[in-house]
């Protein structure tokens, strides 16, 4: 493939701005952004706090995204992903050590998440209609085991751009395009159900879900799957939404402890200019995430959508929803400072700080508990 020293950033076909390498000492490269002057006129900030909309070039301040501004690293597949395109650069004799991360960006292409696209393009991802998921589970689970898999072309195209730790891959669904996980190594044999019974629950406690299903399996008990909700229906054909994570908005390195629940709250208010609703909505996924055991609530699994026409963020749909155990046993967002063992009054604290009614947190944070240890009570014994 081709070596990238510069690439081209699109929005829905039209020109946001360049990438360039620039160099930083031996063998290290930040890689600076610069505006489009169209863009300029007529566009929008990608990031509001790290890439502001003027002229100018912008260069990270840190190395958290491999020397990328968090808006591009947030498009870059993650441990699961990364496995793939590396088996097949292998498989086609290149070294993926050889790559930089313009190259990992030109292959990510057209079909990453969010709206942002990159160019030239060097991607081969796409979506297949009625895959077999008990076979593709299957050319997943030997990957994970550094097993030969004859049908690597396949598995990679359904999944060489996707983010997160589990093996997943992009599946069209009625026409629609959908993320259908399977279970890694280290997951229980119907972690499906547990994610879709994670889900269910809440969407009971009011936390704003995008369209989920169970998808039917001969060998276990069904694969969890998600509509993708950076893609909406509209007459022209789907249409992309600019998603940014959290840590890309902060440009904070997600797989450490580096955020608290107040930081996210602070950053909810700022970019939805105060929107009650998502303040709310973060409020409930906080609860639930202290009462069902789900830990592993990192930067990068709170993400927002950019609203074209009111030009602001929103909070976008809950996911990653599961009972899980960080390495260090605590919280990756603390509550009110507290990692290990959240109390109600430490989510009270979050909640009145951030505006919202001491009562209504009071409460809310009850009905959450008590709807999380009537639903999953099997998986929190």
């Amino acid at each position: 493939m081709n070596k990238h020293k510069t690439l081209e950033v699109r929005f829905d076909g039209k020109p946001v701005g360049r990438l360039a390498e620039v160099e930083q000492g031996k063998d290290a490269h930040k890689v600076a952004f610069e505006y489009a002057d169209g863009w300029l006129q007529n566009g929008f900030s990608i990031s509001p706090f790290s890439l502001p909309l003027r002229p100018g070039v912008f260069l990270p301040k840190n190395w958290n995204f491999g020397g990328l501004h968090g808006a591009f690293g947030d498009v870059l597949p993650d441990s699961w992903g990364q496995l793939l395109v590396d088996r097949m650069l292998t498989a086609q004799g290149i070294d993926p050590g050889s790559l930089g991360v313009l190259d990992r960006l030109s292959i990510v292409g057209t079909s990453g998440m969010g709206a942002l696209t990159f160019h030239p393009a060097e991607t081969f991802s796409t979506t297949v209609s009625d895959p077999d998921y008990d076979h593709l589970a299957e050319l997943c689970s030997k990957l994970l085991r550094a097993q030969p898999v004859d049908d690597l072309d396949t598995i990679y195209r359904m999944g060489g751009s996707s983010g997160g730790t589990r093996p997943k891959v992009l599946a069209s669904v009625n026409g629609e395009d959908w993320i259908v996980k399977f279970q890694s190594h280290v997951d229980p044999p119907d972690f499906g159900k547990l994610e879709f019974d994670y889900a269910k629950c809440a969407e009971s406690c009011g936390i704003r879900m995008a369209e989920y299903a169970l998808f039917p399996s001969q060998t276990c008990s069904g694969y969890f799957g998600m509509k993708r909700f950076d893609r909406i229906a509209s007459e022209e054909g789907p249409k992309r939404l600019h998603m940014l994570s959290a840590a890309a908005l902060l440009e904070l390195d997600h797989n450490s402890p580096a955020m608290d629940y107040h930081d996210l709250m602070k950053l909810t208010r700022l970019v939805t200019r105060e929107d009650r609703q998502d303040l709310q909505e973060l409020y409930r996924r906080m609860c639930f995430n202290v009462f069902a055991h789900n830990r592993d609530d990192h930067a990068k699994n709170f993400s927002f959508l950019y609203d074209e026409e009111q030009k602001r963020w929103h909070l976008s749909p809950a996911y990653d929803l599961t009972y899980s155990t960080t390495y260090f046993g605590e919280h990756t967002t603390s509550v009110n400072g507290n990692g290990a063992s959240p109390s109600e009054g430490d989510l009270l604290a979050v909640g009145t700080k951030a505006g919202l009614p001491s009562k209504w947190c009071s409460e809310t944070a009850s009905a959450v508990r008590a709807t999380v240890q009537a639903t999953l009570k099997t998986y929190l014994k």
